[in-house]
Formats: structure tokens, C-alpha cells, sequence
């Protein structure tokens, strides 16, 4: 066992140290990967080496796939990942932990609460009133967020579902707000006629002015206004949603108010970025996910909500084969959605305690400071930048694109071609451009050029 670990200890260090050598993006084909799994692993009627399993994996991970942590990946908001985070995830592994009950794993539950309540401090949150629990991902964060915000306002609702009273509840959100609502409004039973897009301003951001018409609207319509969601780092172009004044609005209205904070929740851990996202102190319920700009391995994603009672309520079961229930703790189990949990908080307390608060406060300024040279090496360059925020993410496009000489699809391909990868974006709307989002603490100025070297063919 001991020299399995260590050939594949000595592979993951090479990949680690080596990935910004290799190529961004993949060059294979889908023929070509089936015809290799099919040669070699049949339908596993032979046993392999582990040595020699180890390495053929390692290889089609390393080769057949973009690679995220790669210094030249502006692409989505998927990260280089933290030394410490990985390790984390192979203790997670081989120990595995059932966290759902804290009687069989008190120290794992003690440290997510532990690395919780540090967030929650910084988020603007009493993490002595405030609930927080990891998920698997934003989306089910949101979705928690629309469950527990249901069973608190709409009476019966945990009981009896929808079929308790003639409510029809809307959910309001901005035309860039990420798609995961369409999904959570379908599978909660309110229909995705429930959701009602508000349209966005010239910086694309929420229309607050919108935002109460469409309130108005469907108060007088006899439909019951459930909750607001707030995007703090829109998937599209990293904006900002006006937080304060959508707060004044939905405590104005009575609403749930939900900050999807997926990835710009970061912002919060640094003094010079943590004023793009004023306000969410204020949200009734927050999504954020680590494995954005945290830097760990996906997936990670944490739900907080300031209304424990309400969590409770929505998530309380009584089954008698579980065990006995802790005193003066809650149980995940009755926490969310999940039962069966990986311990998923402990790559970001290994990653927190290994870099510390200054650390990780250095990684995520570093980002923007590469994503604001990014913005001034474009304009220089006479490119023109379509979306208004001060964390890396930076949405433009140039006289080619708006003359219809070039297609955004061509651009991308090419500077991919040339080993940086960039997206395509439409946003709201408007003609596709080109999105560059740093997601690697690695980048640096050289691969800033790299980039603006690509795409000088195409001005």
C-alpha cells in the first residue's frame, strides 16, 4: 500500500508543479477515447496493476481534458486548487467519514462548524444565530435557500405542499442570475412560470425599479411574492447586483431576500473588494461555493441562512433507524437535503489554515489584480469592455466582432489554438463577446501576455 501511495504521490507532484507546461486544451477525439477504454478495460475481465491503472488514468486526466488549473485558463469558474485542499480530499477518502450524524464523526462536524462560523464573521453574519452547513454545490445551496424560504412563508407548506391553499409563489430574479432557479423551480412543484426575469440596466444589474413594478404586478394579480435573488458575481460577467437597495426593497415588501454569492462571496475575505458586495449582511439566505474562488477541488459549496428556526422546520425528520441524536448539537441529517455526506469542509479548513486569513487574502487580490491588468492591457490594445465590475472577470469585444467581420466562436477557437483559453459570453441580449475570467492564483503578468499575443490577429 505504501508504494501505491507513493507512485501516486509522485504523479500528482508532477502534475501539479508541471501543469502549466502542458497543453490548455485537449486534442483528441471522442473515437479515440472510446476505442482506447475499449482495448484496454473490455469489460474489465482482466485484472490491471495498480501501478500501471494509476498511470493510464493519470495520463487521460492530464491529456484528455481543458485543463482548469492550468495559469492560462480564463474560462469558468473553476480554479487552480490549493496544495492543501487536495491533500484533504485523499484524508477524506480513506477515512470516510459519515458526517450526517455527529455521534460517528464529531471531529469532522466540529471542524466544519469551526471553519463556519470564521465565514459567517466575515460575511457580516452573528454565527451565533446565523445556520451554516456545507453542500454540494451552489445549487443545491439555492435550492435550500427556495425550501426553507417556502416552509417559512407559506402556511402548511411542509405538510401539505402546494395543494394547501390557492398561493401561486413567484421568485424574482435578474436576467443574468444563474440558470440552477430554472431547475429548483421545476423540481419544488411552483413551475418555472414561477420565475419572473427582471431585466437588467446598462451595467447589468438588477432593475430595482423593475424589480418592485414586477412585485406590484403580481401582488395585484393575485400571486404571492415568495423571494428576491440577488447575484453578488453574475456567472456571465462577475456583476454585482445593487444589494442594499434590492435589502431596502424586499424588507419593504416582506420577501425572502437570497444572495446567489456563488463566487464573488470571496470578495468578503479582502478590505479593498469586500465593498463591491455591501450588503449582503443583509440577505436572509447566502450561497457560496469554495470550489470557485476559494480554490479547493469541487464540489463545495456552503449554505447560510440567519433563520435557524426555519431551517429546522424544513428539513426536520424523525426516523428511528438513525442514531441517537447528539445533545447541544443539530445533526446534518436534519440540516438539508442531503443524508449520506462526504466531509466535504475540510479541504477549505486545510486550505485556510495552511495559506491563513492573510494568504488567502493575497490569492484573491492577486486574481484581481491580474483580471484589472487584463482590462488595462485590452484597452490599451483598442478593445472595448462590455461589463462594470471590480473582480476578474473581464467581458469585451473589438471593431471586428461589431462589424460582423469575425464571429466570437472563431476568436475563441484561435486563442484557444494558441494554449490560453477564453469563453464566449451573450450578455442580456446583446451580441456574443469574449469573456476572460481569472481563476488561478498562478497567473502572472507572462500569461497575461500570452493572452493579448493571441488575440492580437484577431483586432
Amino acid at each position: 500500500m505504501i508504494d501505491r501511495w507513493n507512485h501516486m504521490a509522485a504523479a500528482v507532484a508532477d502534475f501539479y508543479q508541471s501543469v502549466g507546461e502542458r497543453p490548455v486544451s485537449p486534442s483528441v477525439s471522442t473515437p479515440e477515447i472510446r476505442a482506447h477504454l475499449a482495448e484496454r478495460y473490455g469489460e474489465f475481465a482482466v485484472p490491471m496493476s495498480a501501478e500501471a491503472l494509476q498511470d493510464d488514468v493519470m495520463r487521460m486526466l492530464s491529456e484528455w481534458q481543458v485543463q482548469p488549473t492550468h495559469p492560462r485558463y480564463f474560462g469558468l469558474f473553476n480554479p487552480s486548487v490549493q496544495p492543501g485542499a487536495v491533500v484533504a480530499d485523499a484524508l477524506v477518502a480513506v477515512t470516510n467519514p459519515q458526517i450526517c450524524v455527529y455521534s460517528h464523526a464529531p471531529g469532522a462536524n466540529e471542524i466544519e462548524r469551526h471553519t463556519l462560523r470564521f465565514l459567517t464573521r466575515k460575511l457580516g453574519g452573528d454565527p451565533d444565530a446565523w445556520f451554516a452547513s456545507f453542500t454540494s454545490g451552489g445549487s443545491e445551496a439555492n435550492q435550500s435557500a427556495v425550501i426553507v424560504a417556502m416552509t417559512r412563508d407559506l402556511p402548511d407548506f411542509a405538510r401539505s405542499g402546494l395543494t394547501a391553499g390557492l398561493s401561486r409563489p413567484t421568485i424574482y430574479l435578474s436576467a443574468e442570475s444563474h440558470h440552477s432557479f430554472e431547475k429548483i423551480a421545476h423540481g419544488a412543484g411552483i413551475g418555472r412560470d414561477a420565475l419572473r426575469v427582471i431585466p437588467v440596466d446598462e451595467t447589468l444589474r438588477m432593475d430595482v425599479d423593475a424589480l418592485a413594478e414586477a412585485i406590484a404586478a403580481d401582488r395585484a394579480a393575485g400571486r404571492r411574492p415568495l423571494m428576491v435573488v440577488a447575484t453578488a458575481g453574475t456567472t456571465g460577467a462577475g456583476v454585482v447586483d445593487p444589494l442594499s437597495s434590492i435589502a431596502d426593497l424586499s424588507r419593504e415588501q416582506s420577501l425572502w431576500l437570497h444572495v446567489d454569492a456563488a463566487w464573488g462571496g470571496a470578495a468578503c475575505l479582502s478590505p479593498r473588494l469586500k465593498t463591491a458586495i455591501a450588503g449582503i449582511e443583509r440577505a436572509d439566505s447566502i450561497t457560496w461555493d469554495a470550489h470557485k474562488w476559494l480554490s479547493v477541488p469541487m464540489g463545495a459549496g456552503m449554505f447560510f441562512c440567519r433563520h435557524r428556526d426555519a431551517v429546522a422546520a424544513a428539513f426536520a425528520v424523525d426516523p428511528s433507524y438513525m442514531p441517537p441524536s447528539t445533545s447541544g448539537v443539530k445533526e446534518l441529517y436534519v440540516s438539508g437535503i442531503l443524508w449520506s455526506r462526504r466531509f466535504i469542509g475540510l479541504k477549505l479548513f486545510m486550505a485556510l489554515a495552511e495559506l491563513g486569513e492573510k494568504g488567502y487574502r493575497a490569492a484573491i487580490e492577486h486574481q484581481a489584480y491580474i483580471g484589472d491588468m487584463i482590462r488595462e492591457r485590452l484597452l490599451s490594445a483598442r478593445w472595448r469592455i462590455v461589463n462594470d465590475t471590480p473582480l476578474p472577470v473581464v467581458c469585451f469585444t473589438g471593431p471586428a466582432l461589431e462589424a460582423g467581420r469575425l464571429s466570437a466562436a472563431a476568436v475563441v477557437a484561435g486563442v484557444q489554438a494558441k494554449g490560453v483559453w477564453i469563453s464566449e459570453v451573450r450578455l442580456s441580449r446583446r451580441k456574443p463577446s469574449l469573456r476572460a475570467c481569472v481563476t488561478s492564483f498562478r497567473a502572472e503578468p507572462e500569461d497575461v501576455d500570452a493572452l493579448m499575443a493571441a488575440l492580437r490577429e484577431f483586432q
